[in-house]
């Protein structure tokens, strides 16, 4: 028996409180004691309570809780609960961090994390059974797959006349967009550095789908040259070829499956050679072949139309598959398979903050039925879908681990690279981060090999949330402490800084209309007979720019509230430990902010997306 001193925080926001009674139990090692309904969590504070208890519990295991409802229900964020007394060795801390509704009882676990191996007497053995089963009916891993609007009179005559969209808070980068858009070394550029660079590689041979008649002998002599010097870089829009196109309120659209053979000049500007729009066919005359020293509207229509089908692989492949959905895949997982006591769970659960919510807003506005893909995109209708299981079924392990990936594509040595350079050094600072916070729970390979919720988690991810990926190198258990840091390092990366690299540009890059426009409604062209009316026409009309640029602005947009990586306030952990590394890791990101913003300072464009005060800590828009 003895005197509990309690604490009880409320969230910050101004509905986060609530007027109804709350219930309390504490749960010791030798008992339970309901403490009654003794708190009306009114205002965002915390609030001290003092009770005495005529049981001895000895030491705290949970804190549970229950809200009462009386006529209303009002939802209360409750943010931490913490005990002082009787077996309590100081004071106990109990984590929760989410919205209590309802009137179920909810557990709290004391904070320290726990894997199985850490309870020999099976304290904690029951919640954590229930915990998972309970989440198991909320969480449910799908298939990754994704099951217009008056086309009203283009006033649209000329390209300057896409400044009627040109958003009013256009940033410094997308003015220079609009300006030097036409430009071949910008052209290059965004294969390194613009909203989408995870398709560029450096060639190692010729491609076999680029047809070069005989007339054009001094052209593959140039590419061969390249090659033997490893300067040739390509960009193959395969994925696109064969996708249905949409059909935008009975006028078709247009879908183009580009090739872009491009050399590496010493000065680092990455400059197109030749453009090939489209594979060739059995049957039907070589593809056109587009030049820099063509016609120059012919030329440009050509890198329109590459820079439209990087619009539609960017926001399906790397945005919204390898970012988003990627992203809630790790997230389901961990809830269904890691009880709120375990140390990965604790580790992750900041990064997953918002994700659900967001794919869903993506789900029913984006690229559902009669969504913005439907009515103003040449991929939507169906195409889109396709897209994405083309991009699922060749999802690989490497490709989401910039250090394998860049080297994979032969991006390691080309300095000018900034997503290239800056991605390695935020791995770099996530990769020790994760290995000083693993080295606190598992001492030994055994331990990871041992532990039972690990080894599902990682099976659930790769065997379920990607469907049998294991093919594909991602791993479906966990056999090495070296291992499971690889494997964590690619989670806390892809909901980080893989979709703030793919994220944080579309506002640059895609608000000059041309730039990257989100359809296409003529044909790719067969001759290099091109005016500028010629690209209009196959432009968006106005009413598709209008559009563009709203859900541009919307996507693009920075969170009001945003916490950048590493920075969440929310305490997972009791133990001073992992508090300790979490501050090394900060002051490790601030290092590295520094750096960058040094560099930038030098640079006509600046490259910020993987700056780490900008990268969000979670996937959440």
């Amino acid at each position: 028996m003895g005197k509990y001193r309690i604490r009880v925080a409320t969230g910050d926001s101004l509905l986060a409180g609530s007027s109804n009674l709350v219930q309390l139990w504490l749960v010791g090692e030798h008992g339970e004691k309901d403490l009654g309904k003794i708190l009306r969590p009114i205002r965002t504070r915390e609030v001290q309570l003092e009770v005495e208890v005529s049981l001895y519990l000895g030491r705290l295991l949970l804190v549970k809780l229950r809200k009462h409802k009386s006529l209303v229900g009002f939802d209360w964020f409750c943010k931490w609960i913490a005990v002082q007394g009787p077996g309590t060795q100081g004071e106990a801390f109990f984590p929760c961090y989410r919205w209590v509704q309802g009137n179920e009882i909810i557990c709290l676990p004391e904070g320290t994390a726990r894997t199985m191996r850490d309870d020999p007497q099976n304290q904690f053995k029951k919640h954590r059974e229930q915990e998972l089963e309970e989440r198991r009916k909320v969480y449910r891993l799908k298939d990754l797959a994704l099951k217009g609007t008056l086309d009203l009179t283009n006033s649209v005559r000329r390209l300057e006349d896409f400044s009627k969209v040109f958003p009013r808070g256009k940033t410094p980068l997308a003015e220079q967009v609009r300006n030097s858009w036409k430009d071949d070394a910008l052209f290059g550029y965004q294969f390194l550095n613009g909203a989408n660079p995870m398709l560029l590689r450096r060639s190692t041979s010729l491609p076999s789908r680029l047809v070069l008649p005989p007339e054009m002998e001094d052209l593959k002599t140039q590419l061969e040259k390249e090659l033997q010097t490893g300067s040739l870089f390509e960009a193959d829009f395969s994925l696109l070829d064969g996708v249905k196109p949409n059909v935008i309120i009975f006028k078709q659209q247009y879908v183009a499956a580009p090739l872009v053979m491009l050399k590496l000049q010493p000065d680092g500007r990455l400059l197109p050679m030749v453009i090939q729009l489209q594979p060739p066919r059995n049957g039907c005359p070589p593809p056109v072949l587009f030049l820099p020293s063509d016609p120059p509207m012919a030329w440009l229509l050509a890198k329109t139309w590459v820079r439209s089908s990087d619009f539609q692989l960017h926001q399906l492949q790397s945005h919204l598959l390898r970012g988003h959905l990627i992203a809630e895949v790790i997230s389901v997982a961990t809830m269904r398979s890691l009880p709120s006591l375990h140390p990965i769970y604790k580790l992750l659960i900041p990064h997953f903050r918002y994700t659900m919510e967001i794919n869903m807003l993506a789900r029913s506005n984006l690229v559902s039925e009669w969504g913005i893909f439907d009515l103003v995109v040449s991929t939507g209708s169906g195409g889109h879908v396709d897209i994405l299981q083309r991009a699922t079924a060749g999802l690989t392990y490497r490709s989401f681990c910039p250090p394998d990936d860049l080297a994979d594509r032969g991006l390691l040595d080309v300095k000018s690279s900034l997503y290239g350079q800056d991605a390695l050094r935020l791995w770099g600072a996530i990769s020790r981060y994760v290995e000083k916070m693993v080295s606190l729970f598992y001492k030994s390979d055994g331990a990871v090999k041992d532990d039972p919720e690990l080894q599902a988690w990682c099976s659930e991810i790769t065997e379920t949330g990607l469907q049998g990926a294991q093919d594909r190198g991602f791993p479906i258990s966990l056999e090495s402490r070296a291992q499971l840091c690889h494997f964590i390092t690619m989670c806390i990366f892809t909901c980080t800084g893989q979709h703030a690299s793919t994220h944080h540009g579309q506002l640059d890059w895609y608000s000059w209309i041309p730039n990257g426009p989100c359809t296409m409604r003529k044909p790719p062209p067969i001759s290099k007979d091109v005016t500028e009316k010629d690209i209009v026409d196959a432009l968006p009309g106005l009413h598709q720019a209008r559009t563009q640029k709203t859900f541009i602005k919307f996507l693009g947009r920075r969170q009001p509230v945003m916490v950048a990586l590493g920075q969440h306030k929310e305490n997972y952990f009791s133990d001073p430990g992992p508090q300790a590394v979490l501050k090394q890791f900060q002051e490790e990101l601030a290092a590295l902010d520094k750096e960058i913003e040094v560099r930038n300072a030098g640079l006509d464009l600046p490259y910020e997306y993987l700056r780490p005060s900008m990268v969000e800590n979670s996937v959440t828009i």
